[in-house]
């Protein structure tokens, strides 16, 4: 395999630079000054590719189109593209939320059968075992829009709504990058699509779905069976479609025992038995939006803010509008969020940091009601990742009882 010029000095790119050995050239925007690390790889500055000395490069997903690199560069793959030839039957997840848990879900029902999971995950393809049967992918919009000919042999697409338009630069980039994993599909591969999107011309088998009726109609599933509701439940109907078509099979208890991660609505309750809900893996509009619909049959005080990408959110105000709900502002796009709760009625709280969000809902939960963080937003404005914000919420709660 040829040593490619790697853009980013980052998890994906470090990973496939180990698989070849070391002595790869990186580009990378952090590097001021070239220097070798210690598996004999130059990690050079951004600025210092000269196109004209490269053959093949290889880019982290997270490069934007309009980076300088990958504009100037003559020969890019993405991390998908350059495992290709070697990537065996595969399960491409996307969508806008639950990748994690479907990408989780589906493969804790293959692990009998050899399967492996990989990508937006956390694993890169490099470090995935070639001899596996199966490789189930979460496929993130910044890897699919880098992707050329690498292609899935199932392509499972959740349900998307506007994100990561400050790297896409419009919500029909977004989606046009969601959906090109069909542009490469072959006759006989099953392609899973959310109903009602621009659907290109395939070569495979489209199945539109609109609804857990739908799908359970559809592959002859029960969902009676599974211990899920709102978009947990989703997940689990899809993720039983794929073993369904693959190999006839069914398993709704080895589904219920599966284990979600932690941040992902995440119930615990306080000392004085009132329940908390920590969704702080909820970083977009649509995760927030399962979250409320998933708790509207009870008072929710919610934690709601951060980064949230240059998204309009007005749908969710627009679904909130209409629940018994209070909301309580937190993160840089605090002022956007009261300008909406007036736009919409909605009661808010001012509340500008998670510690304060706590202490105003402590004040009035009770029993009957619930408080959520959702923030609909990433974290890095106050926090250093998701996880972080999640944890220090819960330890805040844990602390009330001191």
């Amino acid at each position: 395999m040829n040593k490619p010029t790697l853009f980013g000095y980052g998890l994906t790119t470090k990973a496939i630079a180990k698989k070849l050995g070391g002595g790869c050239s990186f580009y990378d925007d952090k590097c001021t000054a070239t220097y070798t690390d210690e598996n004999n790889n130059t990690i050079k500055p951004s600025h210092l590719f000269n196109p004209d000395e490269s053959r093949l490069e290889v880019t982290t997903p997270s490069l934007p189109p309009k980076h300088p690199l990958i504009q100037k560069a003559k020969n890019l793959l993405s991390e998908y593209d350059y495992f290709a030839k070697e990537m065996p039957f595969s399960i491409w997840i996307s969508g806008t939320n639950g990748k994690t848990t479907t990408t989780q879900m589906l493969t804790h029902l293959l692990e009998k059968r050899g399967a492996v999971s990989g990508g937006n995950i956390g694993t890169p393809l490099a470090e995935l075992d070639t001899n596996a049967p199966i490789w189930v992918l979460e496929s993130s919009s910044f890897a699919l829009h880098h992707t050329r000919f690498a292609s899935p042999n199932i392509y499972l697409l959740l349900p998307i709504t506007p994100d990561h338009l400050d790297w896409h630069g419009t919500v029909e980039k977004y989606a046009t990058d969601k959906l090109r994993p069909l542009l490469t599909m072959k006759e006989g591969e099953l392609a899973l699509i959310p109903k009602g999107l621009n659907v290109p011309k395939t070569d495979a088998f489209v199945v539109e779905y609109d609804s857990d009726a739908f799908v359970s109609d559809y592959f002859n599933l029960d969902a009676s069976k599974l211990h899920y509701k709102g978009a947990f439940l989703q997940d689990a109907l899809l993720s039983l479609a794929i073993t369904k078509v693959l190999f006839d099979e069914t398993d709704y208890d080895l589904l219920n025992n599966f284990k979600r991660d932690a941040h992902r609505q995440e119930e615990f309750y306080d000392a004085q038995h009132r329940l908390w809900v920590n969704d702080s893996k909820a970083t977009n509009l649509d995760a927030t939006l399962q979250a409320v619909k998933g708790y509207a049959d009870k008072h929710i005080h919610l934690i709601l803010g951060g980064d949230d990408k240059g998204v309009d959110l007005a749908p969710l105000f627009e679904e909130m509008k209409i629940l018994n709900l209070t909301l309580y502002t937190i993160g840089k796009n605090s002022e956007k969020l009261l300008a909406l709760s007036r736009t919409y009625k909605i009661d808010v709280v001012a509340s500008q940091t998670i510690d304060i969000a706590v202490k105003n809902i402590s004040l009035v939960l009770d029993s009957k009601s619930v408080a959520l963080l959702s923030p609909a937003a990433a974290s890095f404005d106050q926090f250093k990742s998701y996880k972080y914000r999640g944890e220090t919420f819960m330890e805040f709660v844990k602390n009330l009882e001191k």
